[in-house]
């Protein structure tokens, strides 16, 4: 796993931060919540600037923790990123690992 991103929540309930990758550098990232439509509806869409390039969705996992599954895709990408917003000492840490391929 490689944390990609630093966040802190902020009292409206959205979630502020960076995002730096070797391709990507967003100094000013934004998950803000999301009006759901339907149950499968993002709980959270990601902007930088007046650009949306991501969404996310609230999980818990097996270990009762809760955190964002979240997918960041742009036409420049070759493909999505999936990644997740988890609890972190100082805030909120973006986190990706490769996915593995079955065999």
């Amino acid at each position: 796993m490689a944390t990609i991103g630093t966040f802190t929540k902020n009292v409206d309930g959205s979630y502020a931060g960076t995002i730096k990758t070797l391709s990507l550098n967003v100094k000013q990232a934004q998950f803000r919540p999301n009006e759901k439509t339907d149950e499968k509806a993002p709980d959270f869409r990601l902007f930088a600037g007046g650009a949306e390039f991501g969404a996310a969705w609230k999980k818990t996992s097996r270990e009762n923790r809760d955190y964002l599954s979240v997918k960041l895709d742009d036409p420049s990408f070759p493909t999505a990123i999936y990644a997740s917003l988890v609890d972190a000492e100082d805030g909120y840490a973006l986190v990706w690992s490769r996915s593995r391929a079955a065999h």
